[in-house]
C-alpha cells in the first residue's frame, strides 16, 4: 500500500504548522522551499487541506497559512483523508455471489490502520521534534 507524495508533503507541512505559535501564518513560498517543492504544487495540496477545514489562508503581505482547528485534535487520518479522500484501499476484482472473504480481511485490516492513524496526533510529532531540537542544542552547548 502506498500513499501519494501529496500526502507525504501535506503531513510534513501540517506538522510544521502545528508546531508554530497560535495564529502564526507562513507563506506558500516558505513552506514550499522547506520541502524543496514547487509553490504551485504545494498550493494544490494546501487547497485540499483548506477545503477540509484544517488550515486557512490569510491574503496580503503578512498573510499565509495557519492551522484553523485545535492543534491537539488533528490526527494523521484527518490529513490523509483531506488529501487522499475516503475511498477503500482494496477492492475485490472478482464478482462473488456472496461476500469475498479476502476483501473482508483487507477491509478489517484497513479499518484497524485507520483507527490507529485516528489516534496519532500531529502535535505529538511536533512536540517530539522540538524535544530532539532542544537536546541537540544542549549537546552542542556542552561540547
Amino acid at each position: 500500500m502506498k500513499y501519494s507524495k501529496a500526502t507525504n508533503y501535506a503531513l510534513h507541512t501540517m506538522v510544521y504548522l502545528v508546531s508554530l505559535p497560535k495564529g502564526t501564518t507562513v507563506g506558500v513560498q516558505r513552506l514550499a522551499a522547506m520541502q524543496d517543492l514547487s509553490p504551485t504544487y504545494l498550493s494544490k495540496i494546501l487547497t485540499k487541506l483548506a477545503k477540509g477545514g484544517w488550515i486557512e489562508s490569510t491574503p496580503g503581505v503578512k498573510g499565509g497559512y495557519k492551522v484553523s482547528k485545535k492543534k491537539e485534535k488533528i490526527s494523521f487520518l484527518d490529513i490523509i483523508k483531506a488529501v487522499e479522500g475516503e475511498s477503500q484501499l482494496f477492492h475485490c476484482s472478482l464478482d462473488h455471489n456472496e461476500d469475498c472473504l479476502i476483501e473482508n480481511v483487507m477491509i478489517q485490516a484497513e479499518q484497524n490502520m485507520k483507527e490507529d492513524l485516528a489516534n496519532k496526533y500531529l502535535i505529538d510529532i511536533a512536540d517530539k521534534m522540538e524535544e530532539k531540537r532542544l537536546e541537540h542544542t544542549h549537546a552542542k552547548e556542552e561540547s
